[in-house]
């Protein structure tokens, strides 16, 4: 139990100390009027109270991420407690914030147009189209998952389901943010946060033995690397790119520089506690790896949510398993295709302002996604964590080019950039829906690609001379 409690510690004392120190490097300008006072336009640049906002944050980069992606994890054993406290510090944290804070700088902007300011038009083009792919893919599952579960829940067709979860997303998408996101969405969040909260009590209370595998050694009973797997299967609650497509739309309704703190990397470090609780039931409900691998097996990691909570909280249980595995998903899936119609609206300098602007991209939009979601899109599907995890690494060096940029301290991003290109190359050059490498190979290649990213990087900084971008693109 002691180990769980320091590393919740651990987690507080980097958000009050390294967490301060990243606001503090970046520099905030109170008295900076932010979007959602300039660009006010009741639909999308809305301000909002900072409490919703956080609350709103916290669930648009959650949804079931630090749920089921630890639960995973957990098949390899206590490590992947010590990911989740150093990713969501230095790595998560300083990513989310970044991605929240440089929004503000530039008038509340998409990450595509974030990424452009520092690394170029062709990268920006690039992250455009990326983007816009992985916020539809992960839309579309967002929308078989829980019509999955509730199927299973309610006897009522799967067709029947889907269309009704994405006629909510549509809706949700083109009303305005504080009309039904802004309402219900801290409701969610505060049950997300209540759940895990009980659970981890309940656990303590009944008398389970904490982490009865006490070993950093790999445990995974299907002997999958740890390394880089681990790091591709921790995104949520460590670092996941997705964030990075989520902060803008907070980042429009943040109504002063210094509150990014507490809702762009305090947010993250709230989910790396749900997280880290999430990891921690899996590891000490079941008595060793292969048990929860039976589990996992049985239903995937919705399984393994239900029964834990039923166990532990009865009937009431059940109701919180239903909010984790079917509201949460359906929270960040309209936010993904509202990010979507931001991100193809900021590309055509669309403004978003009249309802019939939102339609012209939301229609078409829906039109593809579901059109998507009536194929077999298995494959493509196993490609979604290296893809969020190379996001995630795209916005870092975002992130240290714009600190370079500034003569400001950039180790605070460029340090976790070069670790997470590592990460990402070792994993494409070695799974089966990359080059099938042997590891040796697929680290080398890895850490030759971070090496290079780091040169390239360094030479940039070196060079004297660069552009003040957020001045550039305010005036």
């Amino acid at each position: 139990m002691i180990i769980f409690f320091i590393s919740v510690a651990a987690l507080i004392l980097g958000y009050l100390i390294y967490g301060t120190l990243v606001n503090r490097i970046f520099g905030i300008d109170p008295e900076r009027e932010p979007p959602a006072i300039t660009q006010a336009d009741g639909v999308d640049f809305v301000a909002m109270p900072t409490w919703k906002v956080l609350l709103v944050q916290l669930l648009n980069i959650a949804g079931v991420g630090p749920i089921f992606g630890p639960i995973l994890g957990a098949l390899y054993g206590p490590s992947a407690l010590i990911w989740i406290v150093i990713g969501s510090i230095f790595a998560g944290g300083v990513h989310d914030y970044f991605s929240g804070m440089l929004s503000i700088r530039h008038n509340g902007d998409s990450i595509p147009e974030i990424v452009g300011y520092s690394l170029g038009n062709l990268m920006k083009q690039f992250m455009r189209g990326f983007s816009v792919i992985l916020l539809l893919l992960v839309g579309i599952v967002f929308v078989s998952a829980p019509a999955q579960l509730l199927t299973g829940l309610t006897g009522i067709g799967m067709p029947v389901l889907v269309a009704i979860i994405f006629a909510y997303y549509f809706i949700a998408t083109i009303l305005p943010v504080d009309k039904i996101i802004g309402r219900i969405y801290p409701l969610f969040g505060f049950a997300l946060v209540f759940m895990a909260v009980s659970l981890i009590t309940m656990l303590m209370i009944k008398g389970y033995d904490f982490y009865p595998q006490r070993s950093l050694s790999n445990l995974s009973p299907q002997n999958l690397p740890m390394w880089p797997l681990m790091f591709i299967t921790i995104a949520c609650g460590a670092i996941s790119g997705f964030h990075a497509t989520q902060s803008p739309l907070m980042a429009r309704c943040l109504t002063n520089e210094r509150y990014g703190h507490p809702v762009f990397y305090g947010s993250m470090i709230m989910e790396g506690i749900i997280a880290l609780i999430w990891a921690t039931l899996a590891m000490s409900f079941f008595h060793n790896p292969e048990e929860l691998n039976n589990m996992l097996s049985q239903g995937g990691p919705a399984t393994v949510v239900n029964h834990i909570s039923t166990t532990l909280l009865g009937s009431a249980g059940g109701i919180l398993a239903i909010i984790g595995v079917v509201f949460l998903p359906v929270s960040s899936g309209d936010t993904a295709f509202r990010s979507a119609r931001l991100i193809i609206a900021d590309f055509l300098h669309f403004s978003q302002k009249k309802n019939m602007n939102r339609l012209l991209i939301a229609v078409p939009l829906f039109v593809v996604g579901f059109i998507v979601s009536k194929t077999d899109f298995g494959l493509i599907w196993r490609y979604f964590g290296w893809a969020n995890q190379t996001l995630a690494t795209i916005v870092l060096w975002t992130a240290a080019v714009y600190l370079s940029d500034q003569k400001k301290f950039h180790w605070i991003a460029s340090i976790p950039a070069v670790f997470m290109t590592v990460v990402v190359t070792t994993f494409l050059c070695y799974s089966d829906i990359g080059l099938s490498l042997p590891m040796p190979m697929a680290t080398g290649a890895g850490v030759a690609a971070a090496i290079l990213c780091a040169i390239l990087f360094l030479r940039r900084a070196a060079r004297p001379g660069h552009v003040d971008q957020s001045k550039v693109n305010q005036s």
